[in-house]
């Protein structure tokens, strides 16, 4: 059962719109090698908002996902991409359907 979760919102720079959902798909490949995080989404909210939704068992597992290989490139490329700094929100989960 997952307890905590994470919600990352991206605005993307103008012109960097394509560039950051490419990253966000790319990202996949690199998070299903973290056995701690439980579901990860990469998702478009509006032409240039993108976001992070993912779930996690336990607060290691977040913990592990925050220190991993997708967050660190995330913010290794977010002066790039990004108009402003990515907005991370540590959520506890009330209730989950299938996760």
């Amino acid at each position: 059962m997952v307890k905590v979760g994470l919600f990352v919102r991206l605005e993307a720079k103008p012109g960097k719109e394509q560039e950051v959902a490419d990253f966000l798909r790319g990202g996949l490949a690199l998070v299903e090698q973290e056995p701690g995080t439980a579901t990860w989404y990469g998702v478009q909210m509006g032409p240039s908002t993108f976001g992070i939704f993912d779930t996690f068992a336990d607060e290691s597992g977040r913990e592990a996902h925050l220190s991993g290989k997708v967050a660190e490139a995330l913010f290794a490329q977010a002066s790039d991409l990004f108009s402003s700094a990515p907005a991370v929100e540590m959520l506890d989960i009330l209730a989950a359907k299938g996760a």
